[in-house]
């Protein structure tokens, strides 16, 4: 168990208890059984992004709160500056970068995520609240969508409603990285 999982897994119990929820309560809005909801407060296992965006959401906080405990600040622009944004491993599959953690009240969560290409070609599948746009920025991706398989090659683009189930796969033995627009 990492310290940076018992962290922010403190962060979301505390704010848990502030809007005077139960874990119960928790578990049944982001469609997890309880026992699952309390692993991630304890920081026992990893949390998938988007929980930790659906948490967000819920509980009515720039995601930054969650993943570095600051709260966010600025009003008319946030720069990150190039591989200096959050870097989030909440899942074995993809390691993300989140691009903006001081900007407030935003409208969209936006990442870099690179896919490291892996033997198993079918992938954990996840979903969340809201609309997702991806762009592919080198690699090639095999994103699953409901029951669909579309191929993305650097510099192909796609939207999708993220309620649907999905997952990307990098092609070609290669890593894949590609800007995630989380709205």
């Amino acid at each position: 168990m990492s310290d940076v999982n018992k962290d922010i897994g403190a962060r979301i119990r505390e704010l848990r208890e502030l809007s005077d929820s139960t874990t119960e309560e928790i578990a049944k809005e982001l469609d997890v059984d309880e026992e699952t909801y309390i692993s991630y407060e304890k920081g026992i296992i990893d949390i998938p992004a988007s929980f930790l965006y659906q948490i967000a959401h819920i509980f009515k906080v720039d995601l930054a709160l969650i993943l570095t405990g600051e709260e966010t600040r600025m009003n008319y622009f946030d720069l990150t500056r190039n591989g200096k944004g959050v870097i989030v491993d909440r899942k074995k599959e993809y390691k993300y970068e989140n691009l903006c953690k001081h900007f407030i009240h935003k409208k969209a969560e936006m990442f870099i995520v690179t896919v490291d290409p892996k033997e198993d070609d079918i992938p954990s599948l996840n979903a969340h609240a809201g609309q997702e746009f991806n762009y592919v920025l080198e690699g090639s991706l095999k994103i699953f969508i409901k029951d669909n398989e579309i191929i993305l090659n650097e510099g192909d683009s796609i939207f999708f409603d993220a309620t649907c189930q999905h997952a990307m796969i990098a092609l070609n033995n290669k890593k894949a990285k590609f800007l995630a627009v989380i709205m």
